[in-house]
């Protein structure tokens, strides 16, 4: 499609929050490129807030458990967009949900361009067998590469990140006066074999805190996480739980005045990572290879579990597949490797 045939693009990503935060130096990029777009993003109204410094770009609210939801909710979805007067689709979800609604704007016309998620090179990588161990291309220029086919070329080598927002009132009010680093540790991820074990996420804790350089905040939600978070920020001083105290805005405020993020492979990496913070990753049956680590992150932030003795990593690209005999293997990412790359962040020798 000529790229001056086109003024309005739909973004299609709906779920889940890291997968929508990587979009975001993309889309920044592009209109930064490209001035004279406009930018519709579908996705879950939660999500709004992580847009809300790119220019040109609105939201539209995707309501799958309620209007939108089922094939009459997606019709009436359809209808809806459609009259927003879109020049292009660009689907960077690529599930069931967007492939019916890709058919729709077929039959109206308007060109529909989806993102290609590399899933036999991914087979490829986690595979047992015969698995090919290289680095794929980034969720971040698959995206990109969605913009390209339409004839609008994304440079992802140089890119406006999002700017470091002073400390709301209600920041300064729950956290206090900056005075030591801010040390953000989101230690939960959605399956087993992508968390460091407990256990030794409280050591690395408890070394943080010793020094005397640092004052921790706890990410995390869900009312067993915020009991044990609850038991850490109890047990540590100088160390706060902020799940479910603060609204996604005043969470992103406090992210982005951060010295540096500790996180899975999980959202809350890449939602630093937009503000380009520091992010240190913990990888256990996963692996950057499979291309989602957090944007503009150098490799020695991405501290991974031993191949050599679980050589069969990646298992998965999600994390959902634990090989018998992995439960240990974040066990050996050491608490002082862990404790060591923080302090060379923060220039702390």
């Amino acid at each position: 499609m000529p790229k001056n045939k086109i003024v309005h693009i739909l973004v299609i990503r709906l779920s889940a929050m890291g997968d929508v935060a990587m979009t975001v130096p993309v889309l920044s990029a592009l209109v930064h490129q490209y001035p004279y777009l406009r930018i519709t993003v579908l996705t879950r109204a939660f999500f709004a807030p992580i847009f809300a410094e790119l220019p040109n770009t609105t939201i539209y609210e995707a309501h799958l458990k309620g209007k939108h939801r089922g094939l009459p909710g997606l019709w009436n979805l359809y209808r809806e967009l459609k009259n927003q007067r879109i020049d292009v689709v660009a689907d960077l979800h690529n599930v069931l949900r967007t492939q019916i609604l890709r058919q729709l704007f077929f039959f109206s016309g308007i060109p529909f361009f989806r993102i290609d998620k590399g899933r036999k090179e991914k087979r490829a990588l986690t595979r047992k067998r015969n698995k090919i161990f290289l680095p794929l291309k980034t969720t971040h220029q698959r995206y990109a590469d969605v913009f390209g086919r339409m004839g609008l070329s994304v440079d992802l080598s140089n890119i406006a990140l999002l700017s470091k927002k002073p400390p709301s009132d209600i920041i300064l009010q729950l956290m206090g006066p900056k005075k030591l680093k801010w040390l953000g540790i989101a230690p939960f991820a959605a399956f087993p074999g992508k968390q460091y074990p407990l256990d030794l996420m409280e050591d690395i804790i408890g070394q943080i805190i010793n020094t005397k350089r640092y004052k921790i905040f706890l990410f995390g939600g869900g009312d067993k996480e915020i009991r044990i978070l609850d038991g850490w920020a109890n047990t540590f001083q100088q160390t706060i739980n902020i799940a479910g105290k603060l609204s996604l805005s005043e969470e992103l405020n406090l992210i982005s005045n951060l010295d540096v993020m500790l996180a899975m492979d999980s959202g809350n990496g890449h939602l630093a990572a937009i503000y380009g913070v520091p992010v240190i990753t913990l990888w256990g049956i996963t692996h950057p290879y499979a291309g989602f680590a957090p944007f503009g992150q150098v490799n020695a932030n991405a501290l991974l579990s031993d191949r050599e003795r679980y050589p069969h990593i990646p298992t998965s690209v999600y994390g959902n597949v634990h090989p018998e005999g992995y439960q240990n293997a974040m066990r050996t990412i050491s608490p002082n490797t862990v404790m060591e790359r923080i302090d060379s962040l923060c220039g702390i020798t």
